[in-house]
């Protein structure tokens, strides 16, 4: 179960680098960042909630639903601010300058977050009150028992990607995306406003990530600024192993990273006669997926990128 939690945890994050990838075939190493805004946003709204003396009154359910929707507004805009200030104007420029520019918004980022933090609260680790549905089970039997909270992850990120899939795949919006990463310059001449369009989908990944953001926030309860960098790097993997600009690659890169690496955490200790434990997860994980990338450098469902000429 925590293999499955943690793997569409970075499918969420992950669709934010493979839907601007895909669009710009610029990676957002910022994205991590982006993240965790969700997760603060989150927690800050259920602090005030709690300091108000209002958490204890309202459902739990109406809370969540305003904290995922806070998360997703919060990141969505950031990610369409950081978009307009820091890379459409290097938009033309060799590769390698919008992707210096990408890391050096990622650092400024976490330290704006420490010092509003630091400001506001005089500390920038923030713990999530307790929301006491969340801490429930549900049964599954007289031997299983699923935590409340994975539920949540689990449920919540499946209607997300359903929600994503219809947006991009039905809607007219969800046309000019995909006119947009096809060919910018043709869909220009048909009229699609592509500025607007490549905004559009930060915005849209952005959203994505607040809401990896919150869900690691009720799920894990302590962050700081530095908490999106790891799952990050993570998700940007899983969007290599499935495929960059691949969204539903995305979703299958998530899945197999978060399994391998709670298969690593579980059984290395047992299979290795405790000569390697649980802390060498992320070592197994990789290796394993450096091994796959070698046999499909493509990524498991192949990249969907712009064609040549194009």
């Amino acid at each position: 179960m925590d293999g499955v939690v943690l793997g569409f945890m970075y499918a969420l994050i992950a669709l934010g680098y493979t839907m601007v990838y895909g669009v710009l075939e610029f990676i957002n190493f910022a994205h991590s960042e982006i993240f965790i805004i969700g997760a603060f946003v989150g927690a800050e709204l259920l602090l005030g909630l709690e300091s108000a003396g209002a958490l204890a009154a309202l459902s739990p359910a109406f809370v969540v639903l305003l904290l995922i929707f806070a998360g997703m507004l919060a990141s969505g805009l950031a990610a369409v601010t950081l978009e307009r200030a820091a890379y459409r104007p290097l938009r033309g420029a060799p590769r390698l300058v919008p992707l210096i520019s990408a890391i050096g918004a990622s650092f400024f980022l976490q330290d704006f977050i420490r010092l509003l933090e630091s400001l506001w609260r005089n500390t920038f680790y923030l713990s999530y009150p307790t929301l006491d549905i969340l801490d429930k089970n549900v049964s599954l039997g007289a031997a299983v028992e699923i935590p409340m909270k994975s539920i949540l992850v689990i449920a919540t990120a499946l209607a997300m990607l359903l929600c994503l899939y219809l947006f991009v795949n039905k809607t007219k919006l969800g046309t000019a995306i995909r006119a947009v990463a096809q060919d910018p310059d043709a869909a220009a001449l048909m009229g699609i406003p592509v500025n607007r369009i490549i905004s559009l989908t930060f915005f849209v990944g952005g959203a994505m990530g607040g809401v990896a953001g919150v869900l690691f926030g009720l799920h894990y309860s302590l962050i700081n600024p530095y908490s999106g960098f790891g799952p990050g790097l993570k998700a940007f993997t899983a969007a290599v192993l499935g495929g960059i600009g691949n969204i539903p690659g995305a979703v299958l890169g998530g899945l197999v990273l978060g399994l391998l690496e709670a298969f690593a955490a579980s059984y290395l200790a047992l299979l290795t006669d405790g000569a390697f434990g649980a802390e060498y997860k992320d070592v197994v994980a990789f290796a394993v997926l450096i091994l796959i990338l070698i046999f499909k450098p493509k990524g498991l469902l192949g990249e969907k990128v712009r064609e040549e000429g194009a």
